[in-house]
C-alpha cells in the first residue's frame, strides 16, 4: 500500500471512530444507561467494520474514549458529553439506526446524515405541551396522595407555571440546580396561594356559582405534589442500573446528580414554606388515599403520560405507557394499602408494593419491546415514575434542614429518609433486575443475529474490514 492510500485509509478510520463516538455521545447525553450505550456502540462498530478484538472503549458520564490497535498501530479518540437531557426518542432512533445501517448497507455519509438528523431533531412536543403534561402529572400525584379533583387542578396549574419558568431559565443558560430550586419555590408558593380559595373569608367574597367550583376539601395536598415534576426518576434508575452492571463510576456520578436535584427541589420548597410560615403540611398531612381503584388508575395514566411528554416519548407509545402506569400503580396500591384503613389491599407496606409494581411492569415490557419496536427503558421508566415517593424525600430533607434542636427531630427526619430511600431503591431494582436477567438470555440470540447480518453484508461486498487498512 503506497503512502497516498495509507493516508486515505487512516482518514477513513478516523472518520469511523468519530462516527462511533458521536453515536455514543447522543445516547449518553439523552440519558441512556451505560450498558445500552455500550451495546449500541459495539453494534455500530460492527457496522463500521471495526473488529471487536481490536476495539477498546471506555464509557463515562462526561467522557467517551475509543481505541483501535493491533501489533503495529494504535488510533485513539475522545469525545466530551456535556448536554445531558432526557430524550427517549433519540435513544430509540439510534438503536434502530444501528440495526438499519447494517441491514441496508448504509454508506458512511448516509449513516452520518441519519445520525445528525437524530441529534438535531426538534423535541416531539412544544414547550407549553411539555409544561402542561408535567403539570397534569403532578395533579395525578396529588390524587395518589388523597386529594379531590379540584385540588388536582390547583396542583396542576402550580406545576405548569413553575415548570414553564424552569424551562425558560434553562434556555437562558442559568445554573440547572438553581433553576430547579426557583421552580420548586414558585410552584409551592402558587399552590399555597390556591389554598386561600377554600377559606371561609374568600368563599364568602366569591360569586355563589363559583364557590362549589373553587372549593376543595384538601387544600394542602397540592403543596405536596406541585413540584414533583422535578423528581429525578430517570437519573436514579440509570444510577442503579449502572451500579448493578458494574459501571461504578458512571453510576456514582448519576447518583450524585440525583441527590443534588432532590436537594435543590427541597431547598426551594423549604424556602417557600419559610416565607409563608405554613409548615404543618410538610410534617403531618396524611397522604394515604381512600379513593376507589379506578381513580388510582385514571391518576396513574395521567401521570405516566405527563412524564412521557417530558421524556420525549412518541405519540404511538402513549396508550401503552398509560396502561403501564395503571398496572404499576394499582399493583403497588393493592400490595401496599391496608384493609383496616378502608382500602382494598394486602397491607404489606409501600416498600414491598413499590418493588412488586415496578418489577411487574418491567417483566411485561420485556416482551412488549418486541411488539412496539422500542427500547425497554423508553416504555418502562415513564410507567414507574408515578410511584416515585418524592414527598418522602423532600419531607426528609425538610426535616434535616429545619431542625431546631428539639428531641425526636432526627428520628422523624430519618424515618422519612429511610422509607423514601428504600422505596426508591426498590423501584430501581424492580425496573433493573428483570431487564438485566432477560438481557443475559436475549444477548446470545442478538449476537447470532448481528453476526449473521454482518456475514450477509460481507458476502454482498459492502463490508469494509479494518484489516484492509493494514492497521
Amino acid at each position: 500500500m503506497d503512502e497516498k492510500q495509507m493516508d486515505c485509509s487512516k482518514k477513513t478510520l478516523r472518520r469511523k471512530l468519530d462516527l462511533l463516538l458521536r453515536t455514543g455521545q447522543i445516547l449518553m447525553e439523552s440519558s441512556a444507561d451505560t450498558s445500552r450505550v455500550k451495546r449500541n456502540m459495539e453494534r455500530t462498530a460492527a457496522y463500521l467494520g471495526l473488529p471487536k478484538e481490536n476495539l477498546h472503549m471506555n464509557i463515562d458520564y462526561y467522557m467517551l474514549q475509543v481505541n483501535v490497535s493491533d501489533e503495529y498501530h494504535s488510533f485513539s479518540k475522545m469525545q466530551r458529553c456535556d448536554k445531558h437531557v432526557i430524550n427517549m426518542l433519540a435513544i430509540q432512533e439510534v438503536s434502530k439506526l444501528s440495526w438499519r445501517a447494517i441491514q441496508k448497507d448504509y454508506s458512511l455519509d448516509k449513516y452520518e446524515e441519519e445520525l445528525e438528523k437524530i441529534a438535531n431533531g426538534k423535541h416531539y412536543y412544544k414547550d407549553w405541551m411539555i409544561a402542561i403534561g408535567a403539570g397534569l402529572a403532578c395533579g395525578g400525584f396529588c390524587i395518589q396522595f388523597g386529594c379531590d379533583w379540584t385540588a388536582f387542578f390547583y396542583a396542576s396549574i402550580a406545576a405548569i407555571l413553575g415548570n414553564r419558568l424552569r424551562m425558560f431559565l434553562n434556555h437562558s443558560g442559568s445554573n440547572l440546580y438553581a433553576n430547579f430550586a426557583v421552580a420548586a419555590f414558585v410552584s409551592t408558593i402558587l399552590a399555597w396561594l390556591s389554598s386561600f380559595l377554600s377559606t371561609p373569608t374568600v368563599q364568602a367574597a366569591l360569586p355563589e356559582f363559583l364557590r362549589p367550583i373553587l372549593f376543595t376539601e384538601t387544600p394542602w395536598h397540592p403543596l405536596l405534589a406541585c413540584a414533583l415534576y422535578i423528581v429525578p426518576g430517570v437519573p436514579l434508575i440509570n444510577a442503579v442500573n449502572d451500579l448493578l452492571d458494574n459501571h461504578i463510576n458512571t453510576g456514582l456520578v448519576r447518583a450524585m446528580n440525583t441527590l443534588l436535584i432532590v436537594i435543590a427541589m427541597s431547598f426551594g420548597i423549604m424556602l417557600a414554606i419559610k416565607c409563608g410560615s405554613f409548615d404543618g403540611f410538610a410534617k403531618d398531612l396524611p397522604t394515604i388515599p381512600h379513593h376507589p381503584f379506578y381513580v388510582y388508575a385514571v391518576a396513574a395514566a395521567i401521570s405516566a403520560m405527563g412524564f412521557a411528554t417530558i421524556y420525549n416519548i412518541p405519540y404511538r407509545l402513549m396508550p401503552w405507557i398509560a396502561l403501564g402506569g395503571v398496572i404499576c400503580v394499582c399493583t403497588r396500591n393493592f400490595i401496599f394499602l391496608d384493609p383496616s384503613s378502608g382500602n382494598i389491599g394486602l397491607g404489606l407496606g409501600i416498600v414491598v408494593g413499590s418493588l412488586c409494581g415496578s418489577a411487574l411492569i418491567s417483566i411485561i415490557n420485556i416482551k412488549a419491546v418486541h411488539l412496539l419496536h422500542t427500547p425497554h427503558q423508553c416504555i418502562t421508566i415513564p410507567a414507574v415514575i408515578p410511584i416515585v415517593p418524592g414527598v418522602l424525600m423532600y419531607r426528609a430533607l425538610y426535616g434535616f434542614m429545619g431542625m431546631h434542636g428539639v428531641v425526636g427531630e432526627v428520628t422523624h427526619a430519618m424515618s422519612f429518609a429511610i422509607n423514601g430511600s428504600l422505596v426508591l431503591i426498590c423501584i430501581a431494582l424492580g425496573v433493573a433486575i428483570p431487564n438485566i436477567f432477560a438481557r443475559k438470555w436475549i444477548a446470545p440470540h442478538r449476537n447470532k443475529k448481528l453476526l449473521r447480518m454482518i456475514e450477509e453484508r460481507r458476502q454482498r461486498g459492502e463490508f469494509e474490514d479494518l484489516h484492509q487498512y493494514n492497521v
